[in-house]
Parts: structure tokens; C-alpha cells; sequence
């Protein structure tokens, strides 16, 4: 499965960066396949793990808040490794042809 997620604490500062760097640092430190863009990390792996991992994130970002917003979106699908890398491939692929 292949986790997209976004979480931000509420009400605090303007920049945000500080409580997401602990968000990330948790997933790039779980051993998981993921990427980081500016909108959202993904993270693949087992239901379980990964599912983990996002709540170890959350908590990670929600650190001196008492609030905090999580976005998430999943794809669930059995029998498919390496989906970060295949699923972009195969769009790259079709945009070179």
C-alpha cells in the first residue's frame, strides 16, 4: 500500500516547517520507501507499518500543539511492491512515446 499524507499542527506560528521536519524525519527514519514533495510524504510499506508510521508523524508534528490536521489518501492494492518507483515510471514512459 502507498500512503500520501499531509499534517500540520493548528495554531501556531506562521511557518509550519519546524513541526513537519519532525513529521518526515519519522518516516525517513521508519526504513520505508518514501518521497517528499511540497504538498504531501508518501510512505509504502505493510498496512500495519505504515499506518504506524503516520501516527508516530502525527504525533511527531503535533509536538507543543493541541490541535492538528492530517490529510490522507491511500492506495491499497495486494501484491504490488515498489509502487513509488513503477507507478511514475509508467507515466514517464507513456509521456516519451
Amino acid at each position: 500500500m502507498i500512503v500520501a499524507f499531509s499534517v500540520s499542527p493548528l495554531g501556531t506560528d506562521e511557518s509550519v516547517a519546524p513541526a513537519v521536519a519532525r513529521a518526515v524525519k519519522v518516516v525517513r527514519d521508519s526504513g520505508l520507501p518514501n518521497r517528499t514533495d511540497a504538498m504531501f510524504t508518501s510512505v509504502e510499506g505493510e498496512w500495519d507499518e505504515v499506518m504506524d508510521v503516520v501516527k508516530r508523524a502525527v504525533q511527531a508534528a503535533g509536538e507543543g500543539s493541541s490541535r492538528v490536521s492530517l490529510t490522507l489518501k491511500a492506495d491499497i492494492r495486494e501484491g504490488v511492491t515498489d509502487g513509488l518507483t513503477s507507478k511514475v515510471e509508467a507515466v514517464e514512459r507513456e509521456l516519451s512515446e
